[in-house]
């Protein structure tokens, strides 16, 4: 069992998520309990509105639980101060980037900040870390340029940069497919994949690509208005989970090809 702790790098205790307006508590999901292991893809998904950005950014300490506990490394989150968790966690939100005017070098070497001295410097090694993420992501050829002239794909693939240079175990990512075509959708969750067997490196994204999420995850976690269950996907289709995110008039749930498929 303790081994099993050491292979977990984030946990949940009986997690409730959701909003405080007003003295009022609005709930989106509770009783969240799920383990995830290191060195893994983890695709969180859901259909719209289900509460699936409130939980990633409850996950990354953007906002706070209702109720229950977030562990990192079998430690609760709200035990660390903002640099412990900047040298654990990193996070890419959808948020437009308000640092477009920065070179992709510049924006890369942002992750850098947990190491850096009160002025910014950066040492051989800061370099050797954003030069190398640029590697990983395929953008080294980009470093000079200016983050406007980017593409919706290419500047994902910078803000990814960014958060490989902060050299964390655990990368979270919302959405990081939104906006893109298909052939980037895909590329940009292959490349994901990629990163956690090259790096050993955790990375949890939220997506709306339900299909690419179930061929490449190691694990999904899946939301409804059930509750919220994580598990190998291979396990998932067997239990029937997948049949039960939408309602059955239109689309259905392919065991065989695990796929949806529009109804005739």
């Amino acid at each position: 069992m303790k081994h099993d702790n050491q292979n977990i790098i984030l946990k949940t205790d009986q997690l409730s998520i959701g909003y405080t307006s007003k003295k009022k508590q609005n709930i989106i999901a509770s009783n969240i309990n799920i383990s995830i292991k290191k060195g893994q893809l983890i695709g969180l998904i859901g259909a719209n509105g289900i509460g699936k950005s409130t939980l990633i950014r409850t996950l990354s300490n953007v906002q706070n639980p209702l109720k229950g506990d977030i562990f990192i490394n079998n430690k609760i989150m709200n035990q660390y101060n903002g640099l412990e968790l900047a040298k654990v966690m990193s996070l890419v939100l959808t948020e437009n980037v308000s640092s477009k005017n920065l070179s992709v070098f510049e924006l890369v070497a942002l992750g850098r900040q947990p190491y850096t001295n009160w002025v910014g410097s950066l040492s051989e090694n800061d370099i050797e870390k954003v030069n190398q993420a640029l590697e990983y992501t395929n953008i080294s050829n980009l470093k000079d340029s200016t983050c406007f002239e980017l593409s919706d794909g290419q500047l994902q693939k910078v803000m990814l940069a960014r958060a490989l240079a902060q050299d964390t175990e655990l990368i979270i990512l919302d959405e990081p497919t939104t906006h893109l075509d298909m052939y980037h959708k895909a590329y940009i969750l292959k490349l994901l994949q990629k990163l956690t067997q090259e790096t050993g490196k955790t990375i949890i994204f939220s997506s709306h690509e339900i299909d690419l999420a179930i061929q490449l995850c190691d694990t999904v976690i899946v939301m409804t208005d059930d509750g919220v269950i994580s598990d190998q996907p291979s396990n998932l289709i067997a239990k029937g989970v997948f049949n039960s995110l939408f309602p059955k008039d239109l689309i259905a749930f392919d065991e065989k090809s695990g796929s949806f498929k529009v109804k005739k």
